[in-house]
């Protein structure tokens, strides 16, 4: 019998914001598969699993998912790492993958979990806390209230994406902002809205801010921008 695949959110970095079923599915599978972008890297979802759950190293792997900029140098790496998985799998083991905030949100996961479906493989995602939920409660304020709606998007789609949203949405998060937070706050001080942004970076983990958008501030790679409507 084929073991089940299970796409684990560990939340955003805070191990007492893993669940539950987080916690008991990590530890009761029988390999741990660890997205790394390259050889030898730590991961942090793994390290944000271990603040929380019981994972020796004996049932670790490590699964390269290469951030080249060729799309096929991608995709083909994207296919080996299913095929890997799909090795265990076939030898009955069950495996979870830990990936950082939700599965389901912009999450390494997502690569291999089609692939296995097509593959007539089982597998089940397990939601987390994604980091602007927590971002925003650790900033007091609330993402939507009443009849408002919000977007999530990636600053990679470029500054105009990010224009063509803020028309459209009430409030927006948008995800991996930190090199394009300038870009953003020029945008949001032609309108006189400089100050409905909260940027989270960070969150739950090592060099945490949580606070107004600086623009001559540097952020990191996990950052991400709530824009509201109104403060």
């Amino acid at each position: 019998m084929k073991g089940k695949l299970y796409g684990i959110g560990v939340g955003p970095g805070d191990p007492e914001l893993m669940t539950l079923k987080a916690k008991r599915l990590i530890e009761e599978c029988d390999i741990v598969a660890v997205p790394v972008k390259k050889e030898g890297e730590e991961s942090v979802a793994l390290n944000i699993a271990r603040g929380a759950a019981s994972v020796p190293e004996e049932k670790v792997r490590r699964i390269l998912f290469t951030m080249n900029k060729d799309k096929a140098k991608r995709e083909e790496c994207r296919q080996a790492a299913a095929e890997a998985i799909m090795e265990y799998l076939d030898a009955g083991q069950s495996v979870a993958m830990p990936v950082l905030g939700d599965v389901g949100i912009y999450s390494t996961y997502s690569y291999v979990h089609k692939k296995l479906i097509q593959a007539g493989y089982e597998v089940q995602m397990i939601s987390g806390i994604p980091s602007f939920c927590a971002g925003a409660s650790k900033a007091n304020i609330s993402i939507v209230e009443g009849n408002e709606g919000f977007g999530v998007i990636p600053s990679l789609k470029g500054i105009d994406q990010v224009k063509k949203a803020m028309g459209v949405f009430d409030n927006l998060v948008i995800m991996k902002v930190g090199s394009h937070v300038k870009e953003v706050y020029d945008i949001l001080k032609a309108e006189g809205k400089e100050d409905n942004a909260i940027i989270i970076s960070n969150v739950g983990m090592e060099g945490e801010y949580v606070g107004p958008l600086l623009p001559d501030r540097e952020y990191g790679y996990f950052t991400t921008m709530i824009i509201k409507s109104e403060m």
